[in-house]
């Protein structure tokens, strides 16, 4: 999935350096056009610098002193090139390729073959394009989560207070995030009724690892059956071809939020199976939010389903008041 999108990332910035140059050549003949010396100038600085080229070939162990006098002749031509330019008000860079990233011109990667930023970024972007869920994550992340919106104050017969609570599902999922890279086969199993912070605690895990390149797909689990029946039932010539299908299999993450909200049948109980199954048997990580109990998972999905989910995800329950209900209440 990385390479594929690289890839793709990578055949834009060739058509970028395509564009730039095509624009180029349009500039020059512009300018060949309005001052035909600057021509006749360019065809001697390319003939003068393939002399220094001839003469490093020829001579490679005494090139220095003949290259002087070519060297030197090459700045003449560069130098009434620049007058002519200015003498014409045109800028002196006007003739230069225009490259949208003047450290990599455009290539993704720097003459040390390291990525450029501009790269790193594309794909970052790319990630969150296709994360489902870019415009909310400006607001839900680990720098703006808030543990002191949480009660602090015993909650039914829990043993810990609700914030207490948040504070260990608040350390496990950072370090999910933190060992993301190791061969651990961590997954989530985020359950509680509404209101209490989970899709907010998914949300905090997607932003942090899309920043750091990973490939995270955000759907709820009714979208992703609607996905599912489009690939399977779609009258689209071109539905098993349907990158939004793969993504569920292929992406480093895939966080199912709302698990049960979906019309549940043999069908779509299968290919919800056969979602989580594929992906803990590639080693993909996913996270499943849900407002279902672990009994209610059960009795929904089938002891199948569910001896999986318990064997290979982290139960992690939410509880306290509803969130939106109890800041109303205590303002």
């Amino acid at each position: 999935m990385y390479n594929q999108i690289l890839k793709d990332i990578l055949n834009k910035y060739e058509n970028k350096r395509d564009r730039a140059i095509n624009e180029q050549k349009l500039r020059i003949k512009k300018v060949y056009e309005k001052v035909p010396e600057i021509r006749k100038l360019d065809k001697k600085i390319t003939e003068t610098g393939l002399l220094m080229s001839k003469a490093i070939i020829e001579d490679p162990g005494n090139y220095e002193e003949s290259m002087k006098d070519v060297k030197e002749r090459l700045e003449k031509l560069k130098m009434e090139k620049a007058y002519l330019l200015t003498e014409n008000n045109i800028p002196l860079d006007y003739l230069d390729v225009k490259y949208e990233c003047s450290k990599c011109q455009d290539t993704g990667y720097l003459p040390n073959g390291n990525k450029c930023n501009c790269l790193k970024q594309s794909f970052i972007n790319k990630a969150y394009e296709m994360s489902n869920i870019e415009g909310v994550l400006k607001k839900e992340n680990f720098q703006t989560f808030d543990i002191n919106i949480f009660p602090d104050e015993p909650f039914e017969e829990e043993s810990m207070t609700p914030r207490d609570n948040m504070k260990n599902i608040s350390s496990i999922s950072e370090g999910f995030v933190n060992n993301f890279d190791e061969n651990n086969d961590e997954n989530l199993l985020f359950y509680g009724t509404t209101g209490l912070g989970k899709t907010f605690m998914c949300n905090c895990i997607a932003k942090a690892l899309l920043d750091k390149n990973k490939i995270v797909i955000y759907q709820t689990a009714f979208k992703i059956l609607e996905i599912i029946e489009k690939r399977r039932f779609g009258r689209d010539s071109k539905r098993f071809k349907d990158e939004e299908y793969d993504l569920l299999f292929d992406a480093e993450l895939l966080i199912i939020d709302d698990l049960g909200t979906e019309l549940s049948n043999t069908f779509t109980n299968t290919e919800i199976f056969n979602i989580v199954n594929t992906r803990l048997l590639g080693s993909k990580r996913t996270i499943i939010s849900t407002n279902l109990t672990p009994k209610e998972i059960s009795d929904t999905y089938t002891d199948r389903i569910f001896s999986r989910i318990l064997e290979k995800f982290i139960p992690l329950r939410f509880f306290g008041p509803d969130l939106r209900y109890y800041r109303w209440q205590t303002q």
